[in-house]
């Protein structure tokens, strides 16, 4: 990108959609999302209409992302979207980032019962007891939900029901 190249700041804030990032994400353009990244754009920037990057391109998914995703993680672990969150965590997104409907990521991916993504999260340092979210923590959701692989894992992880 021609303005990267000039000195462009990457993570300029301001307009409609808040960021660089942001605007590729929410018009679908993988290729220019992931050079925006590999240039140093801010995984976990805030602003803009839809709050983040991984919103706006939630969004453009139909997804209805509103306000109830606190951040990039939390949208991409609720979708169950492996390789976005691995891309996310790679990139430097807070694993532990609080905010929004699900309160964190591992609420977020135990609560839809995606056991793949809730062990990436455990692996890069999720708080397994982490409080939040409408049933309390990540265990309690899974817990409510039925997901028992996801249960058995965060059991295993040292979770407790309170």
């Amino acid at each position: 990108m021609l303005l990267l190249d000039k000195g462009a700041d990457i993570n300029a804030q301001g307009g409609r959609w808040g960021n660089a990032l942001q605007v590729a994400s929410a018009g679908g353009h993988e290729a220019v999302v992931k050079m925006l990244l590999d240039k140093g754009a801010d995984v976990n920037a805030q602003g803009g209409c839809y709050g983040n990057a991984l919103q706006a391109a939630s969004h453009r998914g139909n997804e209805a992302v509103g306000g109830c995703y606190g951040n990039a993680l939390q949208a991409a672990s609720h979708r169950g979207n492996e390789a976005v969150v691995k891309m996310l965590l790679d990139k430097g997104a807070n694993v532990n980032a609080q905010g929004g409907e699900y309160d964190n990521a591992l609420y977020a991916a135990s609560y839809v019962g995606y056991k793949t993504v809730v062990k990436m999260l455990l692996n890069k340092g999720a708080d397994v007891n982490a409080q939040g979210g409408r049933f309390g923590n990540a265990l309690q959701a899974a817990s409510y939900r039925h997901y028992e692989a996801v249960v058995k894992v965060l059991l295993a992880w040292g979770a407790k029901s309170s």
